[in-house]
């Protein structure tokens, strides 16, 4: 009877055993087995329950025998009560995400930043790590630019703030690009309560376009235009610049949140002092830099070129500047205008070939002078 009694206590027990070992059930178990692969428990049950390394951790790198030993306690979640081979299939991770989802519940009430590790970059965002935990910022959250590649970030360790906790759908949501967008804004605006129009300031090509160049000025960016890099004429900011330079420039204007940079300064000025250069009647040397059908321009030098007019090229009629001039050509020539409110310039070989005339004219007269008087002495004697 008492070997009877002790056989019926038995499956009593075991039967109330069976009874709590179901899908979803939250049991303990002792580790008797650990390999790379899995951890084996006995959670009481006439099958040992299997955690595998998938369903301990996120992290697939980590290392099951350096984690877990054996005679260590796990306190686990039943995924399949059978899993067909009479295996209990367990989960850590899952028991643990459902302690996260309390945390990021009241992260995400609190606007909380939070930090955590990215395990995985995928074509449609960032699958990050924080603590047992798992949380996805999509790619239109990963950044305040558009991000093509977001393999750079396997690994990181990267801030965000949480949008969205549904774990019923098994949705944690995170955001990087706000947390991106509040820092730009906080230094932007320490930046221009620092700064002020005709301060000298340094700064980093960040861009070069057609018309101009963004420089990082630390905090926000400032537009050197094209038609302020040089007093002379630019065509390509490319020839001048290249990304990563660090150039000195001089705030112009501030509108808003808008920087306008220049280089042209008063110190560089070359129209500082041409009035007494490029006076009127002076005889100067420049290069041919552009033509037109009605004339062509002269560099005199950077940041000041003259106008040479087809009708003042030479004493003869000239059909085209072209006819008779080329681009890098160098020409010497007097200035007939100067307007220094205009900042116009012009210049003419015809003026000076016609004063040279004159001189060579001057000069025969004279020779023909000395020659008469010299005849007037002999006639005498």
């Amino acid at each position: 009877m008492s070997e009877e009694r002790s056989f019926g206590e038995l499956l009593e027990e075991m039967e109330e055993s069976s009874q709590a070992i179901h899908n979803n059930a939250i049991v303990e178990g002792s580790v008797i087995l650990v390999n790379k692969n899995e951890i084996i428990l006995n959670i009481g049950y006439k099958a040992d329950g299997v955690l595998s390394k998938n369903e301990y951790s996120n992290n697939p790198d980590v290392d099951l025998e350096k984690e877990v030993k054996v005679g260590d306690t796990l306190k686990v979640k039943v995924l399949k009560a059978n899993d067909g081979e009479g295996q209990v299939l367990l989960t850590y991770k899952r028991l643990q995400q459902d302690k996260m989802n309390k945390v990021f519940e009241e992260a995400m009430e609190k606007g909380e930043v939070l930090k955590g590790t990215v395990v995985s970059a995928l074509k449609g965002g960032l699958s990050v790590s924080y603590q047992e935990g798992r949380v996805f910022i999509p790619a239109s959250l990963v950044s305040d630019i558009y991000e093509k590649d977001l393999s750079k970030y396997q690994g990181q360790e990267i801030e965000f703030v949480l949008t969205e906790v549904n774990p019923r759908k098994r949705r944690i949501i995170g955001d990087r690009k706000q947390l991106i967008i509040a820092k730009k804004k906080e230094a932007q605006d320490a930046l221009l309560a620092r700064i002020e129009v005709g301060m000298m300031v340094e700064g980093t090509v960040k861009n070069l376009t057609d018309f101009g160049a963004f420089i990082d000025l630390g905090g926000a960016d400032g537009l050197l235009h094209i038609s302020e890099m040089s007093w002379g004429r630019v065509d390509d900011p490319k020839s001048l610049f290249k990304v990563g330079d660090v150039v000195s420039v001089m705030i112009k204007d501030i509108s808003g949140s808008k920087i306008a940079l220049t280089m042209k300064l008063d110190s560089n000025n070359p129209w500082k002092d041409a009035s007494v250069k490029y006076a009127k009647g002076n005889v100067v040397t420049g290069k041919v830099a552009r033509m037109t059908d009605f004339g062509a321009f002269v560099e005199l030098e950077e940041g000041i070129d003259a106008l040479l007019h087809v009708s003042q090229i030479a004493v003869e009629h000239i059909e085209k500047p072209s006819d008779v001039l080329s681009v890098g050509q160098e020409i010497t020539a007097k200035i007939v205008d100067f307007n220094e409110d205009a900042k116009k310039i012009s210049l003419s070989i015809k003026a000076l070939e016609l004063d040279n005339g004159r001189q060579e004219d001057d000069d025969n007269d004279a020779a023909v002078a000395d020659v008469d008087v010299t005849a007037d002495d002999d006639d005498v004697e």
